[in-house]
C-alpha cells in the first residue's frame, strides 16, 4: 500500500513525526488535513490509506502506525482491547448513498426495488475487510424489515467489488468506484455519500441516490493512538478533532462529531 509524505517547506525532507494509518474514504480529506498540521507545526506526516479492516490485520502484524483512523469502531476498538493503543473517540460521520448507472430508473423511493431486481447487478465493498460492505450488509438487515426475505436475497446476489485482499485495483489516478461503475461491474453500488461524490466527479454521468430512510445507515470513524507514540502523533489526533480539522471534513461531505 502506496504511503504519502507531507511536510512543511523547510523541512520537505525530514523523518515523519507521525505515522497515519486511516481508511481509505478519508484519503482526499487526511491528505488535506495532515498537510494543513505539517504546515502548521513543522511535523510532518506519513500517511497509509486502504480498508480499514485490512488496516487494521497489517497493524497487528507489526506494522508501525501510530495513529489509526478507521471508518467504523470496532476495528480501533479491537486493537485498543487487545492492549497497547488508546479507546477510539468519534472524529467524523458518514452516511451511505447508491451510485447507479445513467439508464437505470431508479430513485430513493423505488431503489428496494431495483437492488432486488433479477437484472441488476449490485456491488458493495466487502465486508469485515472494508466497513463499507458491513455497512451495506447493515443496509440487507434494515430491508429485511422492510419486505421480508430481502436480505437472503440481497446478501446472494452482492458482488463484494472493492475493498477485499483481492479486489481488482482501478487504474492509477482513477477513482476505484467510477473505475468500477465505467468497467460495467455493477449496475448500482452501495457505498459512502463521499465516495459517492467523489466518484461523480471523476465520472459525471452517474447518478447519486439518497438511501431512503427505513434504509439509511450512518458510519461512525474512530480513532486511536498507540500507547507511547511520540507527541507529534498524539497533537496530529487531536488536530483532527479540532475546529480546523471539522471545516476540512464537512467541506469533503462528512458529518460533524
Amino acid at each position: 500500500m502506496a504511503s504519502c509524505l507531507y511536510s512543511a517547506a523547510a523541512s520537505a525532507q525530514a523523518t515523519p513525526e507521525a505515522n497515519l494509518y486511516a481508511a481509505g474514504s478519508l484519503r482526499g480529506v487526511l491528505t488535506e488535513v495532515s498537510k494543513s498540521f505539517a504546515d502548521t507545526t513543522g511535523k510532518p506526516v506519513s500517511t497509509t490509506f486502504g480498508p480499514s479492516g485490512l488496516l487494521r490485520g497489517r497493524i497487528e502484524k507489526g506494522e508501525p502506525a501510530q495513529v489509526f483512523a478507521s471508518a467504523n469502531m470496532k476495528h480501533p476498538r479491537t486493537l485498543a482491547d487487545a492492549g497497547g493503543w488508546s479507546q477510539p473517540e468519534v472524529f467524523t460521520r458518514n452516511n451511505l448513498c447508491a451510485l447507479a448507472q445513467p439508464e437505470v430508473k431508479v430513485s430513493s423511493a423505488n431503489l428496494l426495488d431495483v437492488m432486488l431486481d433479477a437484472d441488476i447487478k449490485l456491488g458493495t465493498s466487502t465486508p469485515k475487510a472494508d466497513p463499507s460492505g458491513d455497512y451495506a450488509w447493515a443496509l440487507f438487515e434494515k430491508a429485511e424489515k422492510v419486505r421480508a426475505g430481502s436480505f437472503k436475497a440481497l446478501d446472494a446476489k452482492a458482488l463484494k467489488l472493492t475493498g477485499g485482499p483481492d479486489s481488482a485495483k482501478a487504474p492509477e489516478g482513477r477513482n476505484p468506484y467510477a473505475w468500477v461503475m465505467d468497467e460495467g461491474k455493477a449496475d448500482v453500488f452501495l457505498t459512502y455519500c463521499t465516495n459517492a461524490v467523489a466518484a461523480k466527479k471523476d465520472l459525471a454521468k452517474l447518478q447519486i441516490i439518497e438511501i431512503p430512510a427505513e434504509l439509511s445507515v450512518g458510519a461512525t470513524y474512530g480513532m486511536s493512538v498507540r500507547d507511547g507514540a511520540p507527541e507529534a502523533a498524539r497533537a496530529l489526533a487531536d488536530y483532527i478533532r479540532s475546529s480546523t480539522a471539522q471545516e476540512v471534513f464537512r467541506k469533503y461531505g462528512f458529518g460533524a462529531i
